[in-house]
């Protein structure tokens, strides 16, 4: 009798020796924080093809980039504002409106710390990669 719980016991502890590592990995992959990057490539260009250059901001950065061409840009919860010229003279403006990374909030949320951490720091938002500004 004696045996069979040593021997259940030997069981449970090389089982929750596998898990807990299991467990701590899961926990840290689902983290935005952690595995994502401050910034995201986002390339721009113009909807008739021309150059120019654009005024970028959100609530964490401005930018002044040529386009077209590819720009990192911090990650932040609110739209990506932007008021171009081209070459020729023609402008336009608008926005590019912040995305949620679903599967890392939600792995944040339920695993790590409720989602505080990546409400801070935004870096559970993206932009969209590519845009085509409208010029009329």
């Amino acid at each position: 009798m004696l045996y069979c719980l040593n021997l259940k016991n030997d069981l449970l502890l090389n089982m929750l020796k596998k898990l807990i590592p299991i467990t701590f990995l899961i926990l840290l992959t689902s983290c935005a924080t952690i595995v994502n990057d401050a910034e995201v490539p986002v390339t721009l260009t113009f909807s008739d093809g021309s150059s120019g250059s654009c005024n970028l901001s959100n609530k964490r950065a401005q930018y002044q980039v040529d386009i077209p061409g590819t720009q990192m840009v911090r990650r932040s919860d609110d739209a990506l504002r932007f008021d171009c010229k081209t070459a020729d003279g023609k402008t336009a403006f608008g926005s590019i409106p912040s995305e949620i990374e679903d599967a890392k909030l939600a792995g944040s949320i339920v695993f790590f710390d409720l989602g505080i951490t990546d409400s801070i720091t935004d870096k559970h938002r993206t932009y969209t990669p590519n845009f085509t500004i409208p010029v009329k």
